[in-house]
C-alpha cells in the first residue's frame, strides 16, 4: 500500500503537499520512496532532495503497466512508506481523449488510495459539487481523503467543511494561504534543486509544513508499505555483464541533469562503471572511459561557461570523432552543436560535431512522440519502435539529411516529421528515452562501447 496524491487540475499545490509530507516524514528519520507519475525530469529532483532517494518516473507511454508494476512494487519493499506524486488533473491522460496515463490509470493499475488536492481560493460551498463528482467519476478508484489548499480565513474553513459535511470525506490536510512556499520556476518549469543555494532552507520549511498541516494519525497507515505485493522479477538482462567493467562518462551539473535513475540503474547492471563529470568545469573526460552519454537539462542558461570550457569541448570533439559511441538527448544534441544562440540572441560555441546551430526561442516543443529509427544506431538497429518525449524551446538552424528518427505525436493523426543525428558513432535526439522494459537499448549501447574499448590502446 501507499498513497497518490493527485490534483482536480494542474496548479493547485500537488508538488507542494507532496514535498511537505516526504519532509515531514524525513526530518522523523522515516524511510519513504517517491514516485511521479509521467515523464518528467525536476520534480523528482526535488523528491531526492528530500528523501536522499532517487524518485522513479511511473509512465505508461515510456514504459509499459508491466513495469510500472514491477518498478513500484520494487522499490517501495525496501522501505516503510511510499509517497506518488500523480501529474495534471485526476483524470487527464496523454490523449486528452481517455485516461491512458493519467493519474487515475496509476491508481488502478497499482490498487492506490488517493489524497485528493482541492484548490480552495475561489471557493466555498460548491467544493462539495467539485469533490463529489472526483469520488463518483470512476468507482474503481478510492478517494481516501481531501487537502484543502489555500484556505483564505477560519469563517473561508468553517464554509468548506460544512459543504463537504455530508459527503463524509475525509479532510486530511489543510494549507492556508499564508503557509504558501514558493519554488522558483522558469521557462521549463521548476527550477532545479542544483540552482536553489537555499535548498536546505526551503526543505526545513516544507517539513515544518507538514509536520503542521495534515492529519498523521490518519496519513501515516495510508503510506505504510507492509501490505506490498510479491516483488516482480527484474526485466531480463539481454546477455552476460562483460568481464571487465566498461567505464562510461556521464555528463551531470547545473547544466546536464535530465536522466532517469532506472536508465542509470540499468547501465549499472549491464556492468558500466559510472564516471559523472562536469563539461562546465572539468578540462577532459574520465580517464578510461570508452562511451559519452549526455542528458538533457538547461545548457542555454549555462552557454557561456560551457562555451569558455575550451578544453571540455575539444576533448568531447577528439573522442566523437575517434568513435567513442556517444548517446546526446535534448540539451546533449545542443552542446554538440556548432553553436547556441541564448534566449538574448547572444552566440556561444558549442563542441561542433554537429553542423547545426541550436537557437532558443518562445514556442515550447512538448509532448510524447513515437520514434521510428531510420538508420542503424549505437542504441536501436533501423527499423526499431521507441516512445520517448520532447521538452524544449529550441530549434536547430539546419536539420539531418537522413534524419535518425521518423517522430509522430501521440495522435496518430499527427503530422509526420523527420529529427535526431547519427554519424560516427553517436545518436542524438531531441527525443528523451526511458528505457523501462527496453534493456536490450543499453545493452546495445554498451556493445558499441565494448568493441570500441577493445580497438584502444
Amino acid at each position: 500500500m501507499a498513497l497518490l496524491i493527485a490534483g482536480e487540475r494542474s496548479g493547485v499545490g500537488k508538488t507542494t503537499v507532496t514535498l511537505a509530507l516526504l519532509a515531514a516524514l524525513q526530518r522523523w528519520q522515516l524511510s519513504v520512496q517517491s514516485f511521479k507519475v509521467g515523464p518528467d525530469y525536476i520534480d523528482p529532483m526535488f523528491h531526492q532532495a528530500v528523501t536522499g532517494r532517487p524518485c522513479r518516473n511511473l509512465d505508461p507511454v515510456l514504459t509499459s503497466e508491466a513495469y510500472i508494476q514491477q518498478c513500484f512494487s520494487n522499490h517501495s519493499r525496501k522501505v516503510d512508506y511510499a509517497l506518488v506524486e500523480g501529474v495534471m488533473g485526476l483524470f487527464d491522460g496523454a490523449s486528452g481523449a481517455d485516461d491512458w496515463a493519467s493519474t487515475a490509470h496509476i491508481a488502478r493499475l497499482l490498487n492506490l488510495p488517493i489524497l485528493l488536492v482541492l484548490d480552495c481560493s475561489r471557493l466555498s460551498r460548491s467544493v462539495a459539487a467539485v469533490a463529489h463528482g472526483y469520488r463518483s467519476f470512476d468507482p474503481q478508484l478510492q478517494i481516501a481523503g481531501l487537502v484543502l489548499n489555500r484556505v483564505g480565513s477560519e469563517r473561508h474553513l468553517d464554509l468548506l467543511k460544512t459543504a463537504l459535511a455530508p459527503l463524509n470525506l475525509p479532510i486530511l490536510g489543510i494549507l492556508h494561504r499564508h503557509d504558501a512556499i514558493t519554488i522558483p520556476d522558469r521557462h521549463l518549469g521548476l527550477v532545479p534543486t542544483a540552482e536553489l543555494p537555499e535548498l536546505q532552507h526551503l526543505i526545513d520549511q516544507l517539513a515544518s509544513l507538514g509536520q503542521q498541516s495534515f492529519n498523521w494519525p490518519h496519513l501515516l497507515p495510508l503510506l505504510t508499505t507492509a501490505s506490498s505485493p510479491t516483488p516482480y522479477p527484474p526485466p531480463p538482462i539481454p546477455h552476460p555483464p562483460p568481464p571487465h567493467p566498461l567505464r562510461l562518462a556521464i555528463a551531470h551539473d547545473r547544466a546536464f541533469s535530465f536522466y532517469y535513475p532506472d536508465n542509470l540503474d540499468f547501465l549499472n547492471q549491464l556492468g558500466a562503471e559510472l564516471l559523472f563529470w562536469s563539461p562546465l568545469t572539468d578540462p577532459d573526460l574520465p580517464p578510461g572511459a570508452s562511451g559519452l552519454y549526455f542528458g538533457g537539462g538547461f545548457p542555454e542558461l549555462f552557454a557561456a561557461e560551457l562555451s569558455e570550457n575550451w578544453a571540455a569541448q575539444q576533448a568531447v570533439k577528439a573522442a566523437i570523432l575517434a568513435g567513442m559511441p556517444t548517446y546526446a538527448e535534448c540539451g546533449g544534441l545542443m552542446y554538440l552543436a556548432e553553436s547556441l544562440i541564448d534566449f538574448e540572441g547572444q552566440n556561444w560555441k558549442m563542441v561542433g560535431v554537429l553542423p547545426t546551430t541550436a537557437v532558443m526561442g518562445k514556442r515550447l516543443t512538448l509532448g510524447y512522440r513515437r520514434a521510428l529509427a531510420q538508420q542503424d544506431s549505437p542504441l536501436m538497429p533501423i527499423g526499431t519502435t521507441v516512445w520517448g518525449h520532447e521538452f524544449h524551446r529550441s530549434s536547430l538552424t539546419l536539420l539531418p539529411q537522413p534524419a535518425l528518427y521518423q517522430i509522430q505525436g501521440y495522435d496518430p493523426a499527427s503530422a509526420v516529421s523527420q529529427e535526431g543525428w547519427c554519424q560516427y558513432q553517436l545518436h542524438a535526439s531531441y527525443v528523451h528515452l526511458h528505457w523501462g522494459g527496453r534493456p536490450e537499448i543499453p545493452a546495445r549501447f554498451l556493445d558499441y562501447c565494448a568493441r570500441f574499448a577493445q580497438t584502444q590502446p
